[in-house]
């Protein structure tokens, strides 16, 4: 029997290399993310396949599960340590080799099977790993999930059952590649740029693009778990630059950029322009509206208030409810209210049926953004930019904060601003017209300025996104008074870039 883990342990010890090393800060709230050898080792990652198995045979699902890795130096060896555990535990596992997150999620559909475990570190730094877990297709677990199962692993209350089996489904790329491209043609001649990062979309992004009927230049789509020029995240300014700079030497119409995974997208238009996702997210909500009049969208808290107040949208009659950050979250509500997208600012879109299947898939949203350039005639990616009403926003800027520390650290910040907010206190000469803490605290002021901070769920990190309807000083402005705010907490440490 597999002995209850600890988290104490260190490499290069014999403890290390026969008892299970599980950081119990390693589950968060929809999945779970660790340094591997620091804070997991092989044997911890076996006893979350024993508990993930048991969870789902006390949940009484049916214990079948598909199981895939993305392109780094170790996953697969995580993934097979993860395979013993779940066999360990009675699960018949589908292993479908290399693969986003998005065709490990496709494969619940494909091979009928109720549960999913994509080893994946998504976006992190090199030398982190983690799994991204489902039982209920198109969902993957949330909060509730998260903390069962995190007291089945940490308290060792896994059971061995008999039954367990391992089935190597060899052709789930084609699969795959045969959904996203069936009856898809772009008939405008477009010049794309793909970004991947040296990523995992390297091995299937370009093919899937060209099968649409773009032309495709390809930039750093070449495998390298090593990531050389940058790290696959196009949240963050070095990837985007790349993928500008790529864009203006090559004359592309638009450049489109993936994460590790391959469950987010990234655009660049034609004039070079870095267009963060939620404003990205109105262009689709605008093209999606016109064909599907009074749909509803829904948006994470870190998104534009364009949503609210974009006339085109008005117009259409589209109707947005913001939500939680976070991929579990996003996925549950846009399919429990029944919206046809789910757009979040990370670059996570929900397309529901007719687009897709209700999960996030950066190849999906990629083709969404070709067939709206198909559909706008002679406009280019930079025009319909231009068409939505201007607004001054930041990225996501990231100051660092322990996991032990920043939910607790956030939860001052909202009692601070909660007291301005019933004190009638101004910021920057407006008065808060709205404070918004369904997930850390947006603050509105009277001229809709905004600013957000909360704390990450999968980094020790918080998040901080300002955005201004009105001027880049009121942008800077509602910022200033956040970053001072933060700056009283010793807690809070370097931000990962500011505006």
């Amino acid at each position: 029997m597999l002995a209850k883990p600890r988290a104490d342990l260190k490499p290069n010890t014999p403890d290390y290399e026969r008892i299970p090393l599980v950081k119990p800060t390693g589950f968060r709230e929809y999945d779970a993310r660790w340094l591997f050898e620091e804070e997991i080792n092989l044997y911890g990652i076996q006893a979350l396949g024993l508990g993930l198995g048991t969870f789902l045979h006390e949940k009484g699902v049916k214990p079948h599960i598909a199981t895939g890795h993305d392109f780094r130096g170790y996953s697969c060896s995580i993934k097979q340590a993860l395979i013993v555990g779940l066999m360990a535990s009675g699960c018949t596992v589908y292993d479908i080799g290399l693969a986003m997150s998005p065709m490990a999620y496709f494969a619940q559909f494909a091979l009928d099977v109720p549960a999913v475990a994509m080893v994946t570190a998504s976006h992190n730094d090199n030398g982190w790993t983690g799994v991204k877990m489902g039982c209920e297709r198109p969902l993957t677990f949330g909060p509730d999930e998260m903390s069962a199962l995190k007291d089945i692993v940490l308290e060792g209350r896994w059971k061995t059952r008999d039954g367990g089996a391992l089935v190597h489904v060899d052709d789930m790329e084609e699969r795959y590649v045969e959904e996203l491209t069936k009856g898809k043609s772009i008939k405008r001649d477009l010049k794309v740029v793909a970004a991947c990062g040296n990523g995992t979309a390297g091995a299937f992004a370009p093919r899937i693009l060209e099968a649409i009927g773009c032309e495709v230049v390809p930039l750093d789509c070449e495998l390298d778990h090593s990531f050389p020029r940058y790290n696959p995240n196009p949240e963050d300014m070095e990837m985007l630059h790349a993928m500008r700079d790529a864009v203006l030497e090559s004359g592309a119409d638009v450049g489109l950029g993936f994460d590790g995974d391959g469950d987010r997208c990234g655009v660049v238009d034609n004039e070079g322009n870095e267009i963060f996702a939620d404003k990205v997210g109105v262009m689709l909500a605008r093209d999606i509206s016109a064909l599907h009049p009074g749909c509803t969208f829904v948006v994470d808290v870190k998104s534009t208030g364009l949503y609210m107040t974009d006339p085109v949208l008005k117009a259409n009659g589209a109707k947005t409810d913001y939500w939680k950050t976070g991929h579990s979250y996003m996925k549950r509500r846009t399919n429990e209210l029944g919206a046809i997208v789910g757009f979040e600012k990370s670059g996570h879109y929900f397309f529901r049926e007719p687009f897709g299947r209700g999960y996030d898939d950066g190849l999906v949203s990629a083709i969404a953004v070709c067939e709206m350039l198909d559909r706008a005639g002679d406009k280019s990616m930079a025009d319909l930019y231009r068409d939505l009403p201007k607004t001054w926003g930041s990225p996501t800027m990231s100051p660092h904060c322990a996991d032990e520390a920043k939910y607790g650290v956030i939860d001052n910040v909202i009692k601070h601003y909660q007291k301005l907010a019933e004190d009638d206190a101004m910021i920057a000469g407006q008065k808060i017209a709205d404070v918004n803490t369904v997930n850390g605290i947006r603050v509105t002021l009277a001229d809709g300025t905004w600013g957000l901070a909360r704390a990450s769920s999968n980094k020790p990190e918080l998040v901080v996104v300002v955005e201004s309807p009105q001027s880049e000083e009121m942008l800077q402005a509602i910022f200033k008074d956040i970053d001072t705010h933060l700056s009283t907490y010793p807690e809070v440490g370097e931000y990962n870039q500011k505006i």
